[in-house]
């Protein structure tokens, strides 16, 4: 017989693991599943598929319409699960990502990004190289947030955030609200500022 101390904690445990798929927009879905992604932000539009093999894996492809260069291309992607640490109260991971452009292997980019949370507090990061070509270009960010209720599983949940970007061509940060907003597979994020316009994002799992 497990104890109800032991039985609250399985359940809380569980609880975070259910909604860790949703919580934030994970690059790996259940070993079986597919995700659709789409991006928008002052640099560059993107719509990415991608199948999980395994809960560590993702692979799959995005096509890139980057403004700042007036190119389009594809990548072929990958991203592996390189840590994750589940508790009681909180949930950590750690990824790391690439992509290749199978018509030029010289446009390509790699990555590593993490988050941490809890069912009120989040935060995570990103660090990004991307080579276009004869260029070079570094993206980075920090973002935090905190949920101003706690809902329950396939309620509609919101989180309430700030991004800090990094300009990846001035170097200067620019810091702006984001609404996020999740519901079962459904993930919708939205930021804005004056000088990076709209940052958009969503997210689909099937």
């Amino acid at each position: 017989t497990i104890p109800p101390m032991g039985i609250k904690k399985i359940s809380m445990i569980s609880a975070l693991m259910i909604l860790s798929g949703v919580v934030d927009a994970r690059p790996i879905s259940y070993p079986g599943g597919s995700t659709i992604m789409g991006r928008h932000d002052a640099l560059q539009n993107s719509l990415y598929y991608h199948y999980s093999p395994t809960y560590k894996l993702a692979i799959g492809l995005e096509t890139v319409n980057d403004y700042t260069f007036d190119e389009t291309y594809t990548l072929a992607r990958m991203t592996y699960l390189l840590h994750r640490k589940n508790t009681a109260q909180s949930q950590r991971n750690l990824y790391l990502a690439g992509g290749v452009s199978p018509e030029d292997p010289q446009t390509h980019f790699y990555s590593i990004h993490g988050d941490w949370e809890s069912r009120r507090w989040f935060s995570g990061f990103s660090l990004r190289r991307t080579v276009l070509k004869d260029t070079r270009f570094n993206e980075h960010y920090v973002q935090l947030g905190v949920a101003p209720y706690l809902g329950d599983y396939g309620d509609l949940h919101t989180w309430i955030m700030a991004k800090i970007k990094r300009d990846p061509f001035n170097g200067d940060w620019q810091a702006y609200p984001v609404l996020k907003l999740y519901q079962g597979d459904l993930l919708i994020e939205m930021g804005y500022s004056q000088k990076t316009h709209w940052d958009l994002h969503f997210m689909v799992r099937f």
